[in-house]
C-alpha cells in the first residue's frame, strides 16, 4: 500500500522534465496531475504541490543559450519564467473549481524560526481555504551558498513544516532499486523500505546516480526521504511521466514506499522539547498551568510575567509560580509586546498591540515537560 488514499496531508514535488515539453509548459500532463489533485481534494485530503519550471519556462522565454547558466542568467530566467509556470497551475486547477497561490521560500524561510512561523502560518490558512498551495525555491533572489541545491530537499523540509503524513517525489524512474536498472537487467526494485540505511543510501548513491532531472537525481530523493522519515512523514518515490501518477499508484503501479521513523506530531514536540535553547520563560498562574498540562494552548491571560529577551519564533519555557517547568513552547510574540498584554484577555489584545497572533503558544507549538504529561 502506497499510503496516498489513507494521508490527510500530502506535498508532492514535481520536477521541471515532467512539467515542461518541447514547446513550454506541458498541459497534457498537466491536466492529468490536476485530475489527481480534484480526486483528493473531494475524499478531503490537503494537498500541496512543490513545483520546479521557473527556470526552464523562463530561459525559454530569454531564447537563452544552451550551455550552463551563470547565477545571474538563472535569477533572470526564474523571473521570466515564475509567471508562466504559475499560469500553467492556474489553468490546469481552474476547470475543477481550485484555486493555486504561490509561495517562493528560501533556506532561511524553513530554517530561521521567525520565518518558519510565518510560512507555515500563511500555508496552514491556505490550505484551509481549500487552495492549493504552489511552492518553489525563490530563485530570483536566492545564491549558491544559502539556496536548497534541489527541489527534493525543499518538499521534504515544506513537509516537516507543515506536518504532513506523506511526501511524493516524482521521478523519472519508479522507485529504488538495488542497481540502475538501465545498466544492470538484474536489478531488483525494492516497494518497501523500513528503515534507511548506509547500505540503502549506497544503493541510491551509485544504482540510480542518473535518476532524476534537474538538480535532483535519487540520491537527493533518499535525502529528502531521510528529512521526511525524521519528521514522521513517509515518502514515496514513484514514475512521474504517465498520466495521472497519484491514481497510477493507487491502482498498484510500482512504486517504493519509505515509512517514517515517527509521526509529524511526536517528531515536531521533539524537535521542540530538545533541539531549540530557549530564549526566554513565561510564568503562568495556577489555573493556566492546569490548561496547558491538559494539551490547552497558553493565553496571555494566565501568564503572571516575562523573562528574558526573546523574538517571534523562538522557543521558550514555561514555568508555574513555585518554578517548575511545564512545558517549551515556541512563541508567537516579542518580549516586548507579550509584557504588554500579560494578564489580557484575548479579546483585548488587539486594542493593546494593534494587532493579534493569537495565544502566547499555541498547544500544537508546546512540547510538555515530562513530570507534566504524567
Amino acid at each position: 500500500m502506497s499510503g496516498i488514499a489513507s494521508a490527510k496531508r500530502i506535498v508532492v514535488k514535481v520536477g521541471s522534465a515532467l512539467l515542461v515539453g518541447q514547446d513550454g509548459a506541458d498541459r497534457a500532463w498537466l491536466a492529468g496531475f490536476a485530475a489527481d489533485v480534484t480526486r483528493l481534494r473531494a475524499r478531503g485530503q490537503q494537498v500541496l504541490v512543490v513545483s520546479s519550471g521557473a527556470v526552464a519556462l523562463g530561459r525559454r522565454r530569454l531564447a537563452l543559450p544552451k550551455r550552463a547558466l551563470t547565477l545571474p542568467e538563472k535569477q533572470a530566467a526564474a523571473a521570466a519564467g515564475q509567471s508562466a509556470l504559475m499560469r500553467a497551475w492556474e489553468e490546469a486547477l481552474e476547470p475543477a473549481g481550485l484555486a493555486a497561490a504561490q509561495i517562493l521560500l528560501t533556506r532561511d524561510d524553513t530554517e530561521v524560526r521567525r520565518r518558519w512561523l510565518n510560512a507555515r502560518a500563511t500555508v496552514e490558512t491556505l490550505l484551509a481555504l481549500g487552495v492549493v498551495p504552489v511552492v518553489n525555491e525563490n530563485d530570483t533572489v536566492v545564491t549558491e551558498e544559502i539556496r536548497y541545491g534541489d527541489n527534493d530537499r525543499l518538499a521534504a523540509r515544506v513537509a516537516q513544516m507543515i506536518g504532513a503524513d506523506l511526501l511524493v517525489l516524482l521521478s523519472d524512474v519508479d522507485g529504488l532499486y538495488t542497481a540502475d536498472p538501465r545498466i544492470d537487467p538484474s536489478a531488483e526494485h525494492l516497494p518497501r523500505i523500513e528503515r534507511l540505511t548506509a547500505k540503502i543510501e549506497a544503493m541510491a548513491g551509485g544504482a540510480n546516480t542518473g535518476a532524476g532531472v534537474g538538480t535532483g537525481g535519487m540520491a537527493t530523493k533518499i535525502a529528502a526521504a531521510r528529512i521526511a522519515s525524521a519528521a514522521g512523514c513517509a515518502t514515496v518515490i514513484t514514475l512521474g511521466n504517465r498520466p495521472s501518477p497519484l491514481q497510477a499508484v493507487e491502482d498498484g503501479a510500482r512504486a517504493t514506499v519509505i515509512e517514517p521513523s515517527t509521526t509529524p506530531k511526536a517528531a515536531y514536540k521533539a524537535w521542540i522539547a530538545g533541539s531549540l535553547a530557549p530564549a526566554g520563560a513565561l510564568v503562568v498562574d495556577d489555573g493556566a498551568a492546569q490548561a496547558v498540562r491538559l494539551g490547552k494552548s497558553l493565553l496571555a491571560a494566565g501568564v503572571r510575567r516575562i523573562e528574558g529577551r526573546f523574538g517571534k519564533g523562538d522557543a521558550v519555557v514555561v514555568r508555574d509560580e513555585a518554578g517548575h517547568e511545564i512545558g517549551r513552547g515556541i512563541v508567537r510574540y516579542e518580549a516586548d509586546d507579550a509584557v504588554k498584554i500579560c494578564g489580557l484577555k484575548s479579546d483585548a489584545i488587539e486594542a493593546a498591540l494593534g494587532y493579534t497572533s493569537g495565544p502566547l503558544v499555541h498547544a500544537d507549538d508546546l512540547a510538555l515537560a515530562a513530570q507534566a504529561s504524567t
